[in-house]
């Protein structure tokens, strides 16, 4: 009886100890070379500033979270930028190449979107140095922390190293959900964003991102190789 108490206090004891936050890790198939996918939210409902997600393909062919980053910062407000030195950070479809990367940058490191894009460029839109880099500054960049930027950095070269030959990066005002579009209707940038959630839920139906052209002024999308 007595080891049945003492068991008992034991296990209570346990039960009061506080919670061991555990990180969570990339599923086992998910290699450091697999093809890399990007997707910048401006803002959720749980960070203001926004978050950067890594997305990887796994054995099934989908593509799987992998890691989330805060934003440290954007400028502007929610809505695409539409000229120079307007102020703001991009929304849109975008695409990283080996060349986009800068490892001398003087915002401890960072890779060009190749802002104006086909898109951009059909609605007369301007810009140049569109980027994700460190330092957590913003003149219509996203900006990381420098430990953030190492990482997503690492984890763009990994990718190219492993043969991928572009890094897709879609970025989003907010989660694209039909509630939060409602929301919307009265926003100018409305018509835009019902363009942009046909590639969020694109990718949210099959978890593959998809190829995205561009005819009559807006975005098209098709299933990609």
């Amino acid at each position: 009886m007595r080891r049945v108490f003492l068991t008992f206090g034991i296990l209570m004891c346990l039960a009061c100890q506080p919670a061991v936050s555990v990180e969570v890790q990339p599923s086992a198939d998910l290699e450091m070379t697999s093809e890399l996918f990007i997707r910048i939210i401006k803002t959720t409902q749980t960070d203001r500033m926004g978050v950067l997600e890594t997305w990887r393909r796994g054995a099934d062919g989908q593509f799987h979270l992998d890691r989330t980053f805060p934003i440290c910062t954007w400028s502007g407000e929610l809505g695409p930028k539409l000229r120079e030195g307007d102020g703001q950070s991009p929304e849109g479809f975008y695409f990283v190449r080996p060349t986009s990367l800068n490892p001398d940058s003087s915002y401890h490191l960072s890779f060009n979107l190749g802002y104006p894009n086909t898109f951009d460029r059909a609605h007369y839109r301007t810009g140049s140095f569109l980027m994700v880099h460190g330092e957590c500054v913003s003149i219509g960049c996203y900006a990381m922390t420098n430990d953030g930027i190492d990482e997503i950095y690492a984890d763009v070269e990994a990718a190219f190293a492993g043969g991928q030959s572009f890094v897709r990066v879609h970025i989003f005002p907010f989660e694209m959900t039909g509630e939060n579009l409602d929301a919307k209707t009265e926003n100018p940038n409305y018509a835009f964003w019902e363009n942009l959630k046909t590639g969020w839920d694109w990718f949210e139906r099959e978890r593959i991102p998809p190829n995205v052209t561009v005819a009559q002024k807006i975005y098209q999308f098709s299933e990609s190789e």
